[in-house]
């Protein structure tokens, strides 16, 4: 939106994103299971009007006080318990299935290994190396809300570097 702080246009873009590419996984993948289990799954906070009225809250707003989830933490102080309502975000769980992480290091290695990857023009290439190295560990700051680590940024790069073969984007440095 033309009004949108800077910040909030780049948090709109992740936003976007999250909705129409992240949570779709998400949603499907919890979905699935919960039929497998003959669960009945429900995602309140995914209704679409709800999704529509905050997609065009500022940004600083959302993040009140600069904490994630602030605006619904303001909204919720009076209804929930202060241990609930200020305790830390735990994200989405995942398994980290060690035979998953050594075979997409070991894709991306080959990657990192043809010099003419399209993806080796666009990175720190010892850092990636360290990361190799290390099967994600000297990865340390997770990334897209808590939930990417060292094997899922291993996966992200590899798929990266296949989409610009596929693609050839032209692109300025």
């Amino acid at each position: 939106m033309e009004t949108d702080s800077p910040e909030t246009a780049q948090k709109r873009k992740i936003s976007h994103l999250t909705l129409y590419w992240f949570m779709q996984t998400l949603l499907d993948r919890s979905d699935r299971m919960a039929m497998y289990s003959g669960f009945e799954l429900r995602v309140p906070f995914c209704d679409y009007r709800l999704a529509q009225y905050v997609w065009n809250i500022p940004w600083e707003m959302k993040a009140l006080k600069g904490r994630e989830k602030g605006l619904l933490r303001y909204v919720c102080k009076d209804m929930l318990p202060s241990e609930i309502v200020d305790r830390k975000k735990s994200p989405y769980p995942k398994t980290h299935n060690p035979t998953y992480t050594n075979r997409i290091r070991d894709m991306l290695a080959g990657v990192m290994e043809n010099k003419n990857a399209p993806i080796n023009n666009l990175l720190n290439r010892d850092y990636i190396m360290d990361i190799l190295a290390t099967n994600g560990k000297a990865f340390t700051r997770p990334w897209f809300g808590q939930l990417m680590t060292g094997p899922q940024l291993m996966a992200y790069l590899y798929q990266v570097n296949f989409w610009l073969e596929k693609y050839q984007p032209e692109i300025e440095i």
